[in-house]
């Protein structure tokens, strides 16, 4: 029984910047590489950013490199994203997950997911 608890989403204006929390449970947090998904209205989940499980690698879209930036604290089976410059299309539900890593993205490892935080980017 995997447990994800995101917490850390409000409301900003452009520019501004917004760090997420992720709380992991269920698993040996340390074994896994972690990712952040989002969803916006209307559109599927998209992969946002990843980490491998001892914090050496990241994985970033293309739409966010530059401006975000993800990290973990295996002490605490905590995972963040700091998201800096924010934009209006970034405004979306952002989930954690554990995550398999790709070439150059990650899907979620499983299929349950929390609910989510809520990011809004106002213009």
């Amino acid at each position: 029984q995997v447990q994800l608890v995101e917490s850390g989403g409000g409301l900003v204006q452009a520019g501004g910047s917004l760090r997420l929390s992720c709380a992991a449970s269920g698993r040996t947090f340390s074994n896994y590489a972690m990712g952040w998904f989002r969803q916006a209205p209307g559109k599927a989940r998209e992969f946002v950013a990843a980490i491998n499980w001892s914090g050496g690698s990241t994985y970033y879209a293309d739409s966010v490199k530059g401006r975000f930036t993800i990290s973990r604290d295996n002490a605490k089976n905590t995972v963040y994203l700091q998201m800096n410059s924010l934009k209006p299309e970034d405004t979306a539900v952002y989930y954690c997950n554990f995550a398999k890593i790709l070439s150059d993205s990650a899907r979620n490892l499983y299929d349950y997911w929390g609910q989510g935080t809520q990011v809004t980017v106002s213009s």
